[in-house]
């Protein structure tokens, strides 16, 4: 099954940070991949995501300006399963 591609636009990129937000079609998804910096999520919508991880599949429930924090070397698919938009931000700390 083929999924759309999330749509990633950089913000800011500079010495410090890397700031992106990430725009998610109904579907739509990032493809795989490991994170090379330390990062903060900014949830802008209220939904669920789907993480395809290495031990399995998880779902997380995000709030509209909740944040998180994740550490380096995270892997993941990050899957938007909803019928309707999901939008964060992306800041990744250098």
């Amino acid at each position: 099954m083929t999924r759309p591609a999330a749509i990633p636009t950089v913000q800011i990129d500079n010495d410090t940070v890397k700031v992106t937000e990430w725009r998610f079609p109904p579907g739509g998804e990032t493809g795989w991949h490991r994170h090379g910096m330390n990062y903060v999520v900014v949830p802008q919508t209220n939904g669920p995501l789907l993480l395809e991880t290495p031990d399995g599949e998880v779902t997380s429930q995000l709030t509209a300006g909740v944040s998180y924090f994740r550490p380096v070397g995270v892997e993941h698919n990050v899957i938007n399963p909803s019928e309707t938009e999901f939008v964060f931000v992306e800041i990744e700390i250098k």
